[in-house]
């Protein structure tokens, strides 16, 4: 086994593992490289079906390359979309930064379609290579009955171990692509040749959403909403070229995203500690 087949093999034991473990499963799909990897991971796993719900928490803010690649994959690969729109940006709390209040809008949608369809564990595409937060995260993480997350109280996890069994009420954050970095999921998207929203690959940008970049050729690294992400200068137009570019870059993968890279790392703790992804 090469390091990708090591990757992919933990992952697909970690789906099997909450498959049997946990009651009521569904899946996030934000549509970026992460979610994509991890569907594609899902169907190995599940001899080529996804036997649970993608969910979809819809700000309306998407980009329409997003829009359209949902619509097309939604089909072609035979996946049941639960798609919540989340509530107004006016339910949120208004002491975050703007960037991180539209984030906020996600934890309402997920909150509110868990406490409808009654889901008692959520698959999540992050990973510990992504943000300082995350890497603080567990495979199998418990949360309370609201989603909060308390980062003091995770189960150790050791040897391939993971306590699944835990008191009525607790909803479980399952988190596949833990061990994952940001190069793997790129080699292993050009591995098995895995969609991706064209949106990551390099082309000009004159105007994007007010903003003036002179037809530099960029990309977007880290997908997100509209007004609170940003592509980067980068000449990377097919996935060797990213793979490429990942193997020297020294810029943060979500240097494009506010909430990741202009504001304090305080506001994301306040998310995720309140059940954001």
């Amino acid at each position: 086994m090469d390091h990708l087949d090591r990757l992919e093999a933990q992952s697909i034991y970690i789906f099997r593992e909450a498959f049997h473990a946990v009651d009521k499963l569904a899946m996030l799909w934000s549509f970026g490289k992460d979610s994509n990897a991890m569907i594609w991971l899902a169907k190995k796993a599940f001899f080529g079906h996804v036997p649970f719900p993608l969910i979809h928490c819809d700000t309306e803010l998407e980009f329409d390359e997003v829009y359209a690649f949902r619509d097309k994959y939604v089909k072609e690969w035979n996946l049941t979309l639960v798609s919540e729109i989340c509530p107004p940006l006016e339910t949120t709390d208004a002491t975050l930064p703007h960037s991180a209040r539209v984030a906020a809008r996600k934890t309402g949608g997920l909150k509110n379609v868990i406490a409808r369809e009654g889901y008692t564990g959520i698959f999540a595409g992050i990973r510990r290579d992504e943000e300082g937060t995350r890497a603080k995260e567990r495979y199998f993480s418990p949360r309370g009955t609201e989603g909060e997350w308390d980062v003091k109280d995770q189960p150790p996890e050791f040897w391939d171990q993971f306590k699944t069994d835990f008191p009525p009420g607790t909803h479980l954050r399952i988190h596949p692509l833990l061990h994952w970095t940001e190069l793997d999921i790129w080699l292993y998207i050009q591995r098995e040749n895995i969609p991706i929203v064209p949106l990551y690959l390099a082309k000009p940008y004159h105007q994007l959403e007010g903003r003036d970049f002179g037809g530099k050729m960029m990309r977007f690294r880290s997908l997100g909403e509209k007004g609170i992400t940003w592509p980067l200068e980068s000449t990377a137009a097919t996935i060797a070229d990213i793979i490429a570019e990942l193997r020297v870059t020294k810029v943060s993968e979500r240097s494009g995203r506010p909430m990741g890279a202009d504001e304090d790392e305080s506001s994301f703790e306040r998310l995720r500690a309140a059940g954001y992804m």
